[in-house]
């Protein structure tokens, strides 16, 4: 039982230090390397290679699949294109496991040691999360070497011997076995590694070995497709394209195992070279053979899964938080931000709906204008929800102010829905069903407002997305002109009730009300510039630094 655990304690090492690797090079990486598999799209061989670099730094194939398959769920890059970076993703996987399968246990305590000292010297800095990685693969290496030393005194168990044959009598058994080890380790280089280690180890046989290899392979893919299986039918185009790929390879594959047994391992200087140069073999044939299919299997993809029909109702919904983005932070934070656009949009719909209402009389538009702002709560939501599953520790600076400044915008723009919803509820009961009209002249005033209203609301949508400061100066300033031309214009309306102006008379209240909620949702829209000129260092405590604007500017 001792050494039982050892050997089940070694592999959970192997399979840590693997996720420390990926997640650390995501962290330190992740927006350069999304645009590297964005701006190699020029042709499917180029697409490829990004996929081999892209997945050599971040040791995971599974990781480059969510990745990928985010870009086409967002609209980024087509689905042929994404078939192709997996082709490239399955080398660049295999290339690693060659380069782990030399004895570098000597580095184990080195990187360990560095990396540790790194860590903690700046945990939330880029030289901490570069000695994550670092920890990430001194304890791999460490993984591997306890590996074999746990299996040598499991060898004279005739329980384990026993059971070992029984796993030798069946490829299909074998591959299944391959493929949930895969699936469980949440790695398949962690596997492949382990299988390796334990062929040179003489735990398993190398006709076994190979067979798990396969397995494993396949586990890969099938990770992917378990991780997308809620996501958007553009993604999951992409996971389910790339594991009928590898099933294809796999069935081609299997009969031929027997024959590199015969012709090729003799050549190999031991089993671990012969299990690692094997996989490698596997996903370059794979990928040469497979990289001319990638149109054809793209639109047997598109037809197997079709994108649904779209419905008017579907603008409403979340559109752009992909759980499989999640993996990669600096990705996920795109999405949050994108999905904040889509809130900000419904919110301008009601907004250009509510002049419309107040001309008119517009009762039915009205209704639905307030249904609207459930809308606005339920992405409010969901977007509060998509940014708190993003580990605040994956996050450099930078992200971690934008995931701040996502949530304020968020805030404020749940805030303006609220507000709408109170303006069209009083413009019905005060206006509308007792037959009112506002005069003249305090019709004209709120067109101005309204009109300003929209666009500083667009503006901050702007200074949202782009953090222009020169913008974000601007918007503020509207601030101040919207709360002179409110007070300007309630002056104006006391003048036309002493005058005794019968409309004024009669719409006073709403007309207060009005310009008051209005000038709300105005300073709500003009909050949204205040990280960005305080991230510039353009705000004093209690006033713009004008001086410091001009300097930026």
């Amino acid at each position: 039982m001792k050494h039982l655990l050892n050997l089940l304690a070694a592999i959970a090492l192997l399979v840590w230090g693997t996720h420390l690797v990926r997640t650390g090079v995501l962290r330190v990486f992740g927006a350069n390397l999304r645009q590297i598999l964005a701006h190699s799209m020029g042709n499917r061989f180029t697409a490829a290679l990004s996929g081999i670099g892209v997945t050599a730094l971040v040791q995971s194939s599974t990781a480059t699949s969510l990745m990928t398959s985010s870009f086409v769920g967002q609209g980024l890059i087509t689905l042929p294109a994404a078939l192709a970076i997996m082709r490239g993703a399955d080398i660049g996987t295999s290339l690693m496991s060659v380069l782990f399968s030399f004895d570098l246990s000597w580095l184990s305590p080195l990187f360990i040691f560095v990396g540790v000292v790194m860590f903690l010297s700046t945990k939330d800095g880029t030289a901490g999360r570069i000695g994550r990685v670092l920890i990430g693969l001194g304890l791999m290496l460490l993984a591997l070497r306890l590996v074999v030393e746990a299996t040598e005194p499991l060898l004279a168990s005739p329980v384990v011997r026993g059971l070992l044959a029984a796993v030798s009598s069946d490829v299909l058994m074998e591959i299944t076995l391959g493929m949930l080890l895969a699936v469980l380790a949440y790695s398949s280089l962690a596997v492949v590694l382990l299988i390796a280690a334990l062929a040179a180890s003489h735990v398993i046989q190398m006709d076994v070995a190979l067979g798990l290899v396969l397995g494993a392979n396949l586990g890969s893919g099938a990770l992917a497709v378990l991780t997308t299986s809620k996501s958007a039918i553009e993604v999951r185009q992409v996971t389910v394209g790339n594991f009928v790929f590898k099933l294809m390879g796999v069935v081609l594959a299997a009969p031929c195992v027997g024959l590199w047994l015969r012709h090729v391992h003799p050549s190999m200087p031991d089993a671990t070279q012969g299990v690692v140069l094997f996989h490698l073999a596997f996903n370059v044939a794979m990928s040469v053979a497979f990289i001319g299919l990638t149109q054809l299997v793209a639109k047997a993809m598109e037809k197997l899964l079709p994108k649904p029909p779209t419905q008017p109702a579907e603008r409403t919904r979340p559109q752009h938080l992909d759980p499989s983005a999640l993996s990669t932070p600096s990705l996920a934070i795109s999405c949050a931000a994108r999905e904040a656009l889509h809130q900000a949009d419904v919110v301008e719909t009601m907004m250009l709906g509510i002049l419309t209402v107040i001309k008119n009389n517009d009762l039915p538009l009205a209704d639905e204008l307030r249904k609207l702002d459930d809308t606005v709560d339920r992405l409010y939501s969901a977007i509060k929800y998509y940014l708190t599953k993003i580990s605040r520790e994956a996050l450099s600076e930078e992200e971690s102010r934008r995931w701040t400044d996502i949530i304020s915008f968020t805030i404020n723009m749940e805030q303006i829905g609220d507000i709408i919803e109170r303006v069209l509820i009083d413009v019905e009961d005060k206006k509308i069903k007792p037959g009112r009209n506002f005069s003249e002249a305090g019709m004209a005033e709120i067109t101005e407002l309204h009109a300003r209203l929209v666009d500083n609301l667009r503006l901050s949508m702007s200074v949202f997305l782009n953090g222009n400061v020169h913008d974000a100066k601007k918007l503020l300033e509207e601030k101040a002109r919207f709360r002179d031309l409110e007070h300007a214009y309630s002056r104006s309306h006391l003048i036309r009730l002493a005058d005794n102006t019968q409309s004024s008379i009669e719409t006073s209240s709403l007309h207060i009300d009005l310009i008051s909620e209005l000038k709300r949702i105005n300073s709500h829209i003009c909050s949204i510039a205040y990280p960005i000129l305080d991230s510039a260092g353009a705000l004093a405590p209690n006033r713009l630094r004008s001086s410091k604007l001009a300097d930026l500017n």
